[in-house]
């Protein structure tokens, strides 16, 4: 299956964001803030993912901003998963380079669909 990065502040979200990809059969990264994900990100070059906002030093709308601009992970789609539902924040992310949007708290299903859409291309 796919290589998944997950980038999240919190102990709590990452639990839960693993469990459902490694039932799945996915291959888990994790990087518990912005900087670190998007150094993981040019390291380990995932085949997706999955970004919080509100987070420590480099928020997800930065990192996913860097993962967008070098052309080294301007491939690697970004769903940005976080609680910030409000229309404006969507628009942000979007324009940041994130393929999708989705909003906590997760509806599995939703997240696996949204999933399989942006790793098929």
């Amino acid at each position: 299956m796919a290589r998944i990065l997950i980038v999240d502040d919190s102990p709590t979200e990452l639990h839960k964001l693993t469990d459902i990809l490694e039932r799945q059969g996915h291959q888990v990264l994790k990087a518990d803030n912005g900087a670190d994900g998007v150094a993981l990100a040019r390291q380990e070059k995932p085949d997706a993912v999955l970004m919080d906002i509100v987070m420590p030093g480099l928020n997800g709308f930065q990192a996913t901003r860097q993962l967008a601009k070098d052309p080294e992970t301007s491939a690697i789609p970004v769903i940005i998963v976080t609680a910030k539902d409000q229309e404006t924040d969507k628009v942000w992310g979007t324009r940041q380079g994130a393929r999708e949007y989705i909003t906590k708290p997760l509806e599995e299903g939703a997240l696996l669909r949204t999933l399989a859409a942006v790793l098929a291309g």
